[in-house]
């Protein structure tokens, strides 16, 4: 608009310079080679202007004579350029699409047409990539590192080269340089990282963590979080070495991360070895809030020196009140219920633990409780086998792995805080089973099946079978567990001899077994000598 109004403006002063001229009277002369000529001055002034812009343009059409080859060879340049960015461009295409051959030719042109740009270095190394062409490759990445706008990038693809060949310490070395070379490189400063985390270096990751935090790499939250886990660890490294500084930092960790399992049970573990019950109480109340875990119930039980199992009962249900559905409440108190000998308290939640879908955990429990509460062997055994195919429990899970007691990282890739508490991968595809259906063949009675006897042998000879000595039956001892049982059982049938003189010839009578509860060991064997019998005679 301001432009406007000044070409308006600009517009109305050369009209009304024109007009003033115009209204003036008078006459220009002028001699030239011996000629007077004379003309009006308006007439003057417009012959001084187009001559002006006759001599501009035969100024312009001289300097664009001159200029007209380095013109063509710059207009060469570019359609030569733009040529080379088309066949970079197609072959980052054609890599993308997994065509080696087009990417070869595509890399071809594009180092004929444009060898110093720096996607050619690039497309070169992703096609020896694509080839399976290693040094290749690693002769690409190392020619970008020469340019300092590729350096980088050349540095991380020599990174990821010596990953592949499981150079370690290369790959080090090279994460290393591009920290130095890019401090806003996440890869690299997270690769020095994890490295450091693998060789247990839990100082010089803290180092790096505040570097990635200063450089912008993380965010404030992940940086919190990745610090708890580091200082969980090295308090774990120091717990038997100093405890005051294990406790120091493991206390920290849970300001940072209340939810980090193993930060708030160490922490609670050595604020109640210091005498510190009610702070620890604290601590581990919160976290269970946020995350109930079977080493927080365990931990808060035992966090009182001197308390009976029924004590630890008692703070075991004040701890279970806060989530009292989640399961982990309820087998937590079953747990201390049993140490305390409290069965009914333990009965009942179990009962709730394993109404839908009971786990593992659950199942061992009852079958626990079972052998403790009234001796009942069977419905022990019946709870086991419930375990062997009922839904397994959360663990400590990392890139499909599983671990007894959390790791700061990943035994697989190194990444740092890679372990959750959740059921493994292997479990969430296959069926959850629930009670009737893990229990559906428990009660189903087993069709007996009889085999049809030989025709007997007309007036078969006298045979006598003489009785072996029966092996007397071992003295009642105390109830095993039902797996301990079974092996004895096993052990026993061994040691029973077979008849030396049994006659396999003459098919033994069919006899159908007096069912038992399993834990019956049968009637007992008479102490009588044995006496010879006769099959046609007493």
């Amino acid at each position: 608009m301001i432009r406007v109004v000044l070409f308006l403006v600009l517009l109305a002063f050369l009209a009304t310079g024109a007009a003033w001229i115009a209204d003036q009277p008078g006459t220009v002369t002028m001699v030239w080679l011996g000629r007077q000529i004379e003309f009006e001055v308006l007439t003057g002034v417009i012959g001084l202007v187009l001559l002006a812009a006759a001599i501009m343009a035969a100024i312009g059409i001289l300097k664009w004579l001159i200029a007209s080859p380095a013109v063509a060879a710059r207009s060469m340049e570019r359609r030569r350029a733009a040529k080379g960015q088309d066949a970079i461009t197609r072959g980052i295409v054609a890599i993308g699409a997994g065509d080696r051959r087009s990417a070869e030719k595509f890399a071809a042109e594009a180092e004929k047409l444009a060898p110093a740009a720096p996607l050619t270095l690039l497309l070169r190394a992703q096609t020896a990539q694509l080839a399976g062409d290693r040094p290749g490759a690693e002769a690409a990445f190392r020619a970008m590192i020469d340019k300092p706008e590729t350096r980088v990038l050349g540095l991380r693809g020599l990174y990821v080269e010596a990953q592949r060949r499981s150079d370690t310490a290369a790959a080090r070395a090279i994460a290393d340089e591009a920290v130095k070379a890019s401090a806003t490189a996440g890869w690299a400063a997270q690769a020095v990282l994890e490295d450091q985390g693998r060789s247990g270096d839990w100082d010089g990751a803290l180092t790096s963590l505040e570097r990635q935090y200063a450089a912008r790499v993380i965010d404030k939250d992940t940086a919190k979080r990745r610090r708890a886990v580091l200082l969980t660890a090295k308090a774990t490294m120091l717990v038997d070495h100093d405890p005051a500084m294990a406790k120091a930092l493991a206390i920290e960790a849970n300001g940072l991360a209340s939810d980090l399992v193993p930060a708030a049970t160490l922490a609670g573990r050595l604020l109640a070895a210091d005498g510190d019950t009610r702070k620890a109480s604290r601590l581990l109340e919160a976290a269970w809030k946020l995350s109930p875990h079977p080493d927080l119930a365990e931990t808060y039980a035992i966090a009182r020196s001197g308390d009976s199992r029924l004590d630890q009962l008692k703070r075991v249900e004040h701890l279970a009140r806060s989530t009292p559905s989640h399961p982990e409440s309820l087998l937590a108190v079953a747990r201390a219920a049993i140490d305390a000998g409290e069965f009914a308290v333990a009965r009942r939640a179990l009962e709730e633990a394993t109404g839908s879908a009971p786990t593992q955990r659950a199942c061992l429990l009852m079958a626990e409780l079972s052998a403790k509460d009234g001796n009942d062997q069977g419905h022990a055994r019946e709870w086991m086998a419930r375990a062997l195919r009922a839904a397994r429990d959360p663990v400590w899970t990392a890139d499909g792995q599983t671990s007894d007691v959390w790791l700061p990282v990943s035994p697989v890739t190194g990444r740092l805080d890679a372990f959750e508490w959740k059921v493994p991968v292997a479990e969430l595809g296959g069926p959850i089973l629930h009670v009737d259906d893990v229990l559906a063949d428990a009660h189903e009675p087993e069709t007996p099946v009889i085999d049809m006897l030989p025709a007997a042998a007309p007036e078969p000879a006298p045979v006598e079978i003489v009785a072996e000595p029966v092996v007397p039956a071992p003295p009642m001892a105390e109830p095993a567990p039902p797996v301990a049982q079974y092996a004895a059982e096993v052990e026993l049938a061994a040691r029973v001899p077979e008849p030396a003189n049994k006659d396999r010839s003459v098919p033994a009578e069919t006899v159908f077994p007096i069912a038992r509860a399993p834990d019956d060991p049968g009637p007992d064997q008479p102490a009588t000598p044995p006496k010879r019998l006769s099959l046609f005679g007493s």
